[in-house]
């Protein structure tokens, strides 16, 4: 019998050698029993963070993280479709999930998706959905697969059954600067998705100055690693490289972003270039999973989901099956969390929006309360920005950069200047790209 220890091990990655697959079946096993240490799981991460790990180390870690816990077995549950998922590396204002499940419920397919928080300067799925009153973003696995069968889609986090290694995993690398790492990150997404036993996914690729993969070049590295380790795992997969050079939609923050999916599922306010990639990810979903034959015909399903009404009645059951309330879609600001202060930022001259520091946006959020700086940090919800205009926006007195929302006067002017800093403003428009750059497939 091998005897393993954890500081050999980080230390053999450390120094840039290939682990084997029984080497990391231990660590992974350390973090789901805790055997291994916040330090030892720290330095472990940061060991692949600056070495990385070949495609086959990258695939035992994603599968030992799948198997520390329950793999979900739909074969007992009468759905009505596929089991069919999303998943994005992360932005400022990224409320996709929010709004692609339901379309894809509404679409014939089920949506079992297993989501987590906020990430440094980005925003988290789960943080979001925490902020309507009741909403249980943790229930057990017969809940959870009840929940799928009955609205289509169930948004939830990692609960003690579902890939717990990496729910400890993801919290330490949150706030130890080792989430931009391609096999961690890889390994993230997958052990969630294959533990949710999906027959499907889309993987959403953010590029720009507020995602992890600035680089275009590291967001093509990415979604080749998570397709070819799907796909290789028996998980038909593609993934969007879409842009994340501006905040995504108008607003950033937890209640106010669930504000904006209920607009845009109703239809009272939709931005385009929100739209624009939640219909492209639905397309490519929906032919994923064989309810569409081709893109046209998907984008065609999920336009046609959204306008009748029938997608925004999948998240009302969602929210309410869930424990949130139940005319969520009818009244949001009845249970919506509101900030004691809002307060417009003018710019200190009338011009363009001509580029914008999303990352820093993402920060200045962060400043506000709505996200952490720490694992156990409290979040205050009703905190972030609203009315964000995008670049090409013409901005001065009458037309503000966004709305502050914040829990005292304070926090609003010192915020506001972050804002400022955050955002250029020139005579002329500055570059607009596609929302959609790319598509990665096997």
């Amino acid at each position: 019998m091998t005897v393993f220890f954890p500081q050999e091990i980080i230390r053999r990655k450390r120094d840039g050698e290939t682990l084997t697959v029984d080497e990391i079946q231990f660590m992974v096993e350390g973090l789901t029993d805790r055997d291994l240490s916040e330090g030892q799981a720290a330095a472990f991460a940061m060991a692949v963070f600056f070495q990385g790990m070949s495609m086959d180390e990258c695939v035992a870690l994603t599968l030992a993280m799948r198997d520390s816990g329950s793999v979900v077995d739909w074969s007992g549950v009468d759905l009505p479709g596929p089991a069919l998922d999303k998943h994005s590396t992360g932005g400022v204002g990224d409320k996709v999930s929010l709004i692609l499940g339901p379309v894809i419920a509404a679409c014939g397919g089920v949506v079992p998706m297993i989501s987590g928080r906020g990430l440094g300067h980005t925003g988290g799925t789960l943080d979001k959905l925490d902020s309507i009153p009741g909403y249980n973003t943790q229930p057990d696995l017969r809940m959870f697969k009840h929940i799928v069968a009955k609205a289509g889609c169930a948004i939830i986090g990692q609960t003690a059954d579902l890939a717990p290694a990496d729910g400890r995993l993801y919290a330490i690398r949150d706030v130890t600067a080792t989430v931009e790492s391609i096999p961690l990150i890889t390994a993230s997404i997958l052990s969630k998705k294959l533990a949710a036993g999906l027959d499907g996914l889309v993987m959403d690729i953010k590029t720009g100055n507020g995602a992890f993969a600035a680089e275009p070049e590291m967001a093509r590295d990415l979604a080749q690693s998570i397709t070819s380790v799907a796909n290789g795992a028996g998980l038909p997969c593609t993934a969007l490289i879409t842009d994340m050079d501006q905040v995504l939609g108008t607003t950033a923050g937890n209640a106010l972003e669930i504000r904006e999916t209920v607009d845009h599922l109703t239809g009272r306010f939709r931005d385009p270039r929100l739209h624009d990639v939640t219909m492209a990810l639905c397309a490519e979903l929906l032919v994923i999973g064989k309810l569409a034959t081709d893109i046209d015909a998907g984008r065609a399903m999920a336009e046609e989901a959204l306008s009748s009404g029938r997608a925004a009645d999948r998240f009302a059951r969602m929210c309410a099956g869930l424990g949130g309330p139940g005319d969520i879609i009818e009244a949001p600001g009845k249970h919506l969390p509101a900030a004691a202060v809002q307060k417009p930022v003018t710019p200190v001259a009338p011009g363009i929006v001509t580029g914008m520091d999303t990352r820093r946006l993402g920060l200045a959020v962060m400043e506000l309360g709505g996200g952490r700086r720490r694992a156990d940090d409290t979040i205050d919800y009703s905190v972030g920005l609203s009315d964000m205009v995008g670049i090409g926006a013409s901005v001065g007195t009458d037309n503000p950069l966004c709305v502050i929302h914040a829990a005292n006067e304070d926090d609003a002017t010192r915020v506001a200047a972050l804002v400022k800093d955050a955002v250029a403003i020139g005579d002329t428009s500055g570059d607009t790209r596609p929302i959609v750059r790319d598509r990665v497939a096997p």
